[in-house]
């Protein structure tokens, strides 16, 4: 049903597949091509974002707009934290190696659960971390702006460079290799909501499920601290990854949350893409496009052990229901054929044979 449902929205009413539906369809994803995408990708996101101009002089009137701004909202807590959490060392370290740390680690466990667990949902849910990274270089190419910490006339401390941390950013190996200007937008927020609200969502387990909602606020904690960002670089974020959400939505024609846990099997989306009928499954047992009483191993099919299980109500995995009401002599000659006694309420239509009625050795022939 999940397969029909999502060819009607991808084809036209003349049954034709349009050019990319088959890359609309959610599909099982193979472990080779993940790895060289993200690994691809993310080569492709670093240069591109290395490699914008380092307009220091524009980064720095940026960042003053921002703090007059927050200073106009009374929100300007950002260097009282800072100050506060650099006081507490074990603190500050943690949080230090927290932000250069997790913002890939949990990116990269929850896209490997994902991968394991919710196949189906996975490349729409993918897509939305695809879609919010990439317009992300946008907000950096169009509005360089300093982080906090590398503000000139501000007294917010770089506690990545004063503890010597392992990832500072401020560290000579990586102002190298990192655009130290590109602040807005945050995407250690961008990701950390995208893993909270996929972990808050399709978790089972409460704990993960608070797991989830807690993230994305420490992350937030830890990036003010540090003074890496502006809470407003946080809000950039938020943004990106709605647009990323709205991306794949589109595409798929669902929210990424809402699509099936499993990739549908491809033999009924096939049928349902051709016009043709499938099937309705009449019992839990049946896989989809199985014929009625069919396949290997059912119980009370053609696989199955005879006289086999219930299925859709009849003894005979049939599809047929128990009569209790039946001819009495239909239930001791097993050669019963249609000129058999039939109960006068029957319509007059051949009673069919059931298995358990067959002498052993034999078995009935399905018309």
């Amino acid at each position: 049903m999940n397969s029909a449902h999502a060819d009607q929205g991808t084809t036209d009413p003349s049954g034709r597949r349009r050019p990319l539906d088959r890359f609309r369809h959610t599909r099982r994803p193979r472990i080779w091509f993940e790895l060289l995408l993200i690994a691809v990708s993310y080569s492709v996101y670093s240069y591109i974002r290395n490699a914008v101009p380092e307009q220091e002089e524009t980064a720095q009137r940026h960042a003053h707009q921002i703090w007059d701004l927050q200073q106009a909202m009374g929100l300007d807590f950002e260097l009282a934290v800072n100050h506060a959490v650099n006081d507490v060392t074990w603190l500050i370290v943690g949080v230090n190696y927290f932000y250069a740390t997790l913002h890939f680690l949990v990116t990269i466990a929850v896209l490997v659960w994902l991968f394991r667990s919710h196949p189906g949902r996975y490349g729409a849910t993918r897509l939305v971390l695809f879609a919010t990274t990439a317009v992300a270089l946008v907000g950096y190419y169009f509005y360089p702006l300093a982080p906090p910490r590398l503000m000139e006339g501000m007294d917010f401390i770089d506690t990545g460079l004063l503890h010597q941390t392992w990832g500072s950013l401020s560290s000579e190996s990586m102002q190298t290799v990192s655009n130290q200007y590109a602040a807005m937008p945050s995407m250690h927020i961008g990701w950390s909501v995208w893993c909270g609200l996929t972990i808050a969502v399709l978790a089972r387990r409460r704990w993960l499920k608070a797991l989830g909602v807690l993230y994305p606020v420490a992350t937030l904690f830890v990036i003010v601290a540090t003074a890496n960002h502006f809470w407003l670089d946080a809000v950039g974020g938020l943004v990106c990854l709605g647009f990323g959400f709205l991306v794949s939505a589109l595409w798929f024609g669902a929210l990424c949350y809402r699509l099936p846990r499993y990739v549908t099997a491809p033999r009924a989306a096939a049928a349902s893409a051709s016009g043709s009928a499938v099937p309705a499954p009449a019992g839990p047992h049946r896989g989809p496009g199985e014929a009625e009483g069919d396949g290997p191993g059912h119980p009370g099919g053609d696989g199955g052990p005879p006289g086999g299980g219930r299925d859709g109500g009849g003894p005979a995995g049939d599809g047929s229901s128990a009569d209790p009401t039946g001819d009495a002599a239909g239930q001791h000659h097993g050669d019963a054929g249609p000129d058999a006694p039939r109960p006068p309420d029957d319509g007059g239509l051949p009673r069919q044979q059931r298995p358990s009625e067959v002498p052993a050795g034999s078995r009935p022939t399905r018309g």
